[in-house]
């Protein structure tokens, strides 16, 4: 069979299969995702007019905040309008560009995702440790310069994934068996030397995953000492409690994210579907909790939202 490669001219058409094996409920597998995106929709752009609408919330934590709303509208936007087409109406075809762009999105994304789960962790770790100095120190202009630091860090470090994977042949069947144009799954169909791409979206894994876990675990390790060291336990519980948010997201994002990426390298005795499924999970399940988890724990968000919804 003859290969195609993605510089040439006549670039070809690939062909996202949806999930094989399931492909006769698709229309039934639709509901769940099209719940979860739509509730996700609803949750972030809440917390979005809210902040925006609330002078009070104009503060450091509810910028953090608005920002990991954005994030989190983009992770599940870059996926599932394409994977609705899908399952709804059977159109499969994507363009090479197409599927190198969704795939930039698919990653850049979550990298600045994690970029402000790590800011929201120092955030927390002034507001315990170092109160008196916390407007001192965090101030929105600051914080808003780190989110741009972090969203040239998140670019800088996917792009050279899609410009990789443009030099690469590609066999005659470049039909996709997946939902979206993942950079492990499309790194499979390559009928190349693929050491250089694999060899880099593993060190992208380990210092976007590795790098942000560890400056997350230092600032909850010195709050956490900090902690000890207050004597009245209702000052204790009161400090925890402003983490605690934080503490669920962390959880629900890194665990879904870390345990898509060990399946997709190393889970080549699961399923197809279930590959497939797993991976919809980290796609799907932070963006749809996250600002149920913070508009719950947090009070003065939760008030805020309250009476809006009041309103209606």
């Amino acid at each position: 069979m003859e290969d195609f490669n993605l510089t040439s001219s006549g670039l070809p058409t690939f062909i996202l299969n949806g999930i094989p094996g399931l492909e006769d409920a698709h229309i039934w597998i639709s509901i769940p995702f099209s719940t979860s995106y739509i509730i996700s929709l609803l949750g972030n752009f809440t917390i979005l007019f809210v902040v925006s609408k609330e002078q009070t919330l104009h503060k450091p934590m509810y910028l953090l905040l608005c920002m990991l709303a954005l994030t989190d509208i983009g992770m599940t936007t870059s996926v599932m309008p394409k994977a609705l087409c899908i399952f709804w109406f059977g159109f499969k075809g994507i363009t090479v560009d197409g599927c190198l762009t969704q795939m930039f999105f698919l990653h850049t994304i979550p990298a600045m995702h994690s970029t402000i789960l790590v800011t929201m962790a120092f955030d927390r770790y002034i507001a315990i440790c170092d109160p008196l100095r916390y407007t001192t120190i965090l101030s929105n202009a600051r914080i808003a310069k780190l989110g741009l630091v972090g969203l040239i860090r998140a670019v800088l470090l996917v792009l050279p994934m899609p410009l990789l994977l443009r030099r690469l042949p590609f066999c005659t069947s470049h039909v996709i068996p997946h939902i979206f144009c993942g950079h492990f799954v499309v790194v499979k169909m390559s009928c190349g030397d693929t050491t250089v791409n694999r060899m880099y979206g593993l060190v992208i894994l380990l210092v976007i995953i590795g790098l942000d876990l560890t400056l997350i675990g230092l600032s909850y390790g010195l709050i956490i000492r900090a902690v000890l060291r207050i004597s009245s336990k209702k000052a204790n519980r009161k400090a925890l409690h402003t983490c605690s948010a934080h503490i669920c997201v962390i959880l629900i994002s890194y665990s879904t994210s870390i345990f898509s990426a060990l399946t997709h390298r190393f889970g080549q005795d699961i399923a197809a579907h279930l590959h497939i499924l797993l991976a919809s999970l980290y796609l799907l399940l932070p963006p749809m909790l996250n600002p149920i988890i913070y508009a719950v724990k947090t009070k003065e968000l939760r008030d805020k939202v309250g009476k809006y919804i009041c309103r209606m």
